[in-house]
């Protein structure tokens, strides 16, 4: 269970894992740090810098490019490294927050350690963050049962031959379209969302629909033995419409839409609000 974005301070941090260790946004932390205009001149002058002044050759090396999602919701090759090698470029950024940063840099590399050892404690430390949040026990339940169902979609598009990055996002773009009408990117614009994740801005209902769609796409993938990009695809689309069919029918009786322009917390605030009101 892989938590892409965390905060330090107020500010997102991106992360992924990369054989099996935390690895970071450069550019986050450099903007967090700095707290620079342009964070990219500020992390491309710093190279320089490391390189000509201090011997950064070695250290150098252990930076990697990895793919993180961006602000328009793509995933772009990013500049990332370790906690070890972070605290090398931390210590050449004149900053009051490197102290503070350090420690809870630190602090993050050994809860992963615990995680690793033990995963209930990803899924508790999950529940806690969501529960200081503001969500509700069952929405939290379907939130992480959604992480799962995910995982267990792209575990099997990659033992079907199906790339990571570009060709996971294009399946997923065709699940949600034919689930709800709206690419991921459209339904954040919807969500007047930029670098938040799109699932953590989902009602119940588009958490349910959600999960349905991809359970679908998962299991006519493997009833069809369906190979390669292309083969997906079909069953991307497949699994979607089965959701986004289930979807107009609950609207028909309902009377009621299940895509919306709010999310799960402002939803529920303007109940408890109207609730008073009575």
């Amino acid at each position: 269970m892989v938590h892409e974005l965390i905060v330090f301070e107020g500010n997102n941090i991106r992360r992924t894992l990369y054989n099996n260790e935390w690895y970071f946004s450069v550019i986050d932390i450099v903007q967090t740090l700095s707290e620079s205009k342009n964070a990219r001149r500020y992390w491309s002058d710093l190279k320089i810098q490391l390189k000509e002044q201090e011997g950064f050759e070695q250290l150098y090396e252990k930076i990697v490019q990895l793919k993180l999602t961006s602000s328009d919701g793509k995933k772009y090759e990013t500049d990332c490294a370790n906690a070890e090698t972070l605290f090398r470029i931390i210590q050449s950024i004149p900053s009051k927050k490197a102290e503070p940063f350090k420690r809870w840099l630190a602090k993050v590399g050994y809860e992963r350690v615990q995680e690793i050892e033990n995963p209930e404690l990803a899924q508790q430390r999950m529940r806690e963050l969501y529960k200081a949040k503001g969500y509700s026990d069952t929405w939290i339940e379907k939130r992480i049962r959604g992480i799962a169902i995910r995982d267990e979609l792209t575990d099997e598009w990659k033992n079907r031959g199906v790339k990571d990055g570009r060709e996971y996002s294009i399946l997923t773009a065709e699940i949600s379209k034919a689930t709800f009408g709206l690419t991921p990117s459209e339904y954040k614009d919807l969500k007047g969302l930029k670098r938040e994740n799109l699932r953590d801005h989902m009602s119940d209902l588009e958490l349910i629909f959600t999960m349905l769609g991809e359970a679908s796409t998962k299991e006519i993938a493997q009833n069809t033995n369906a190979q390669g990009f292309n083969k997906n695809k079909i069953a991307a689309k497949e699994g979607g419409k089965i959701a986004g069919d289930a979807r107009k029918q609950l609207e028909i009786k309902s009377g009621q839409k299940v895509v919306t322009e709010g999310n799960y917390l402002t939803h529920k605030q303007a109940k408890q609000i109207k609730a008073k009101g009575e």
